[in-house]
């Protein structure tokens, strides 16, 4: 596990200069993530979105890897397709069998939760030895803020408006890192940009294993999320204080929770600085806020039970 003194002498391959919003969380998870792969060579694949078109407009490229840029459902296909070549090229004595590389692939929650779930789900099962990065910023950021299955329940999106028929998103968002864990896949964590040391350590471990591992990374999105751009890691953080993203890792099965919260905030300060919820404080809204709250603390009782059967 790398500490903070020699992680600030890891290169950084994800270059400045990109065309990302500033406070853009994308980035920030993106940067830790690699960090944790260590100094072996690694090959990126990512799925369109804000990360991929903000990154490589021709002919310029931030990334300091070899870099794949797929469409938008077909990340974690390509990536498993290179590691697979990688592998068969070994067998063949084409590539040293001591060759190390690693193989991560990044994407938004919309080319994760929806677009590219079954590409995500076939490469899991099939035990491609890669990582798979999701950088959950809750919405259709990249096309226009349109709602996707991670965007929380009542929340504002240019598909999910505010008006006599609703009251934004009507759904609760997806849990993807249980049904990722459901695949029974050796490493899936969830993080955020808010805890670098917790996020680093998960990437590490996913790097580590044999096989398939999943990160699920907290990562707001300011314009998105109608927020100031310099107050993105401490939205994140609420994120976690207020219950609603809990840090945990499944390794092998055992589920741990790696940041323990002993006192949750109210789940209002993680709403209330967000202008995609400010509808949520009126008094006719009441019910629904109360019904998010109910929501958040069911999952959250939830995950203590899985943490003490483990």
């Amino acid at each position: 596990m790398a500490n903070l003194k020699e992680l600030t002498h890891r290169e950084d391959r994800l270059e400045g200069g990109h065309r990302l919003c500033a406070g853009c969380g994308a980035s920030i998870a993106v940067r830790q993530v690699l960090l944790g792969a260590g100094v072996e060579p690694v090959v990126v694949g990512c799925a369109t979105g804000c990360l991929e078109v903000s990154t490589t407009i021709y002919p310029y490229s931030s990334w300091k890897t070899p870099f794949i840029h797929n469409a938008f459902e077909n990340s974690a296909a390509t990536v498993s397709g290179v590691e697979a070549a990688f592998q068969g090229l070994k067998r063949a004595g084409k590539i040293p069998a001591d060759k190390k590389v690693k193989f991560v692939a990044f994407g938004g929650d919309g080319g994760t939760y929806d677009i590219g779930l079954q590409s995500l789900s076939g490469a899991m099962e099939r035990g491609h030895d890669m990582v798979y990065v999701c950088y959950d910023n809750g919405a259709y950021m990249n096309t226009g803020i349109q709602r996707s299955s991670a965007t929380p329940k009542g929340a504002w999106a240019t598909t999910s408006q505010i008006g006599p028929a609703q009251q934004g998103k009507q759904q609760r968002r997806k849990d993807l890192t249980a049904i990722i864990a459901a695949h029974g896949v050796p490493y899936v964590a969830q993080a955020s940009i808010s805890h670098w040391k917790d996020l680093t350590t998960k990437a590490e471990k996913a790097f580590a294993v044999e096989g398939p591992a999943f990160l699920n990374v907290f990562a707001p999105c300011p314009r998105g999320w109608r927020i100031p751009f310099d107050t993105t890691v401490e939205i994140a953080k609420i994120a976690v204080q207020t219950g609603y993203w809990p840090l945990y890792e499944v390794e092998d099965g055992v589920w741990r929770q790696t940041v323990k919260v002993a006192n949750r905030k109210p789940l209002e300060e993680f709403l209330k600085p967000q202008g995609r919820f400010k509808h949520l404080f009126k008094p006719e809204n009441a019910a629904l806020l109360a019904e998010i709250e109910a929501d958040v603390d069911k999952q959250w009782n939830a995950l203590q039970a899985r943490f003490n059967c483990g």
